[in-house]
């Protein structure tokens, strides 16, 4: 019995593993939105998107040069003190750090 239960656990572990190595940011802050059949103004495009994410995180102090939506997180490109760049994530609507 342990001999065909081992493998089995050992398949989970592997599915389970790869999951915990990149965030995943579930966009709650996303889906609260509220219609009433009718809009005032565009959607915004990917780009607009992208800037104002990115303004919101220069805002709070954050040195931000590329910002896009991955996996349900704002991935921003942050310049570091000592030269060259490194990705940090944050959640949309409330731009706190993920980890």
């Amino acid at each position: 019995m342990t001999r065909h239960l081992m493998p089995a656990l050992g398949f989970i572990a592997l599915l389970t593993g790869s999951s915990v190595a990149a965030p995943f940011c579930d966009g709650a802050f996303d889906s609260g939105r509220v219609t009433f059949g009718f809009s005032i103004g565009g959607k915004y495009t990917e780009q607009e998107r992208n800037d104002f994410d990115m303004m919101e995180l220069r805002r709070m102090g954050v040195d931000a040069t590329r910002v896009e939506r991955w996996n349900g997180c704002i991935r921003a490109f942050v310049r570091k003190p000592g030269g060259g760049e490194e990705m940090q994530f944050f959640e949309p609507g409330t731009y706190r750090p993920v980890y």
